[in-house]
């Protein structure tokens, strides 16, 4: 008698776990998703060509970054012009300015779903990208049709800081 209520105990603790696994995984898939995954992710979302309108600044103040992404001052890159092809291939073209020279740096571009980056590697000529290991790795904040949001982090003070990147998308 004894076994068969240990039995029947099992059975019912089995069959309470079982409902319990099948209802986390269900209320999982149901939960809303935040973020640039929320806005299903892709490649497509950034693939064209885009004109970077705006650099802005979070938690740092804009006196304070003196070079970016390899370049003397980030004021080289307003206006710059990026074409990102689906192959990975791309460019960006720097417009020329009182302090910055114009000129156009072949890349190699990729974008991670997992982390949610937008990463690229500047490429010289006759350089191939796998044996380029330096490179850049931004937060694609938002790449939605018509604008896209790059975040690059820097270290400033004792917190995060981003230099934030607000792109509109062109016909070319």
């Amino acid at each position: 008698m004894l076994s068969f209520i240990k039995i029947k105990t099992m059975r019912k603790l089995y069959l309470l776990l079982a409902l319990s696994v099948f209802s986390l995984m269900a209320f999982q898939g149901c939960s809303p998703k935040t973020g640039a995954g929320a806005l299903a992710l892709k490649r497509a979302n950034v693939t064209g060509n885009w004109l970077l309108t705006n650099i802005t600044f979070e938690q740092i103040p804009e006196v304070a970054v003196r070079s970016f992404l390899g370049e003397s001052s980030y004021k080289c890159f307003i206006g710059s012009t990026w074409t990102l092809t689906n192959s990975g291939n791309g460019s960006y073209s720097l417009p020329q300015s009182a302090s910055c020279s114009a000129y156009t740096q072949s890349i190699f571009w990729s974008v991670s779903t997992a982390d949610e980056t937008f990463q690229f590697k500047k490429l010289n000529e006759g350089d191939k990208a796998k044996n380029v290991t330096d490179g850049y790795r931004l937060l694609l904040s938002s790449a939605n049709g018509d604008e896209m949001t790059l975040r690059s982090p820097v270290e400033y003070g004792n917190g995060g800081a981003y230099i934030v990147l607000h792109f509109a998308k062109t016909t070319k």
